[in-house]
């Protein structure tokens, strides 16, 4: 599946909640939005607490996606094309160095 189409089954959904309504409860705003990214965010780092692996992978998958779609909610309704974003950024860092630890 191609990343325009997943973004356009994630706005199906928001539409489908009526979250994207001018009086929804849930505004999505992108500062709510990133909000929400951080705090997804969080919740895959929850996993790794005090190991080095996550104890429940299929959980992880599910924080993992609520990260992704968060990521390209924000990205659209913040007119970025992700998927350009993302190439020029791997272009941007090909030449870039990281100094060893």
């Amino acid at each position: 599946m191609e990343l325009k189409e997943l973004e356009a089954r994630m706005h199906e959904f928001v539409r489908s909640k009526g979250w994207y309504d001018p009086d929804s409860a849930k505004p999505q705003t992108p500062r709510n939005l990133a909000a929400s990214l951080a705090i997804e965010a969080a919740e895959v780092l929850e996993h790794f607490q005090w190991r080095e692996t996550a104890a429940q992978p299929e959980q992880l998958a599910g924080e993992l996606a609520d990260v992704a779609l968060y990521l390209l909610q924000l990205a659209s309704i913040s007119d970025i094309d992700l998927e350009e974003a993302i190439l020029q950024k791997l272009a941007q860092n090909q030449h870039r160095e990281w100094p060893d630890p």
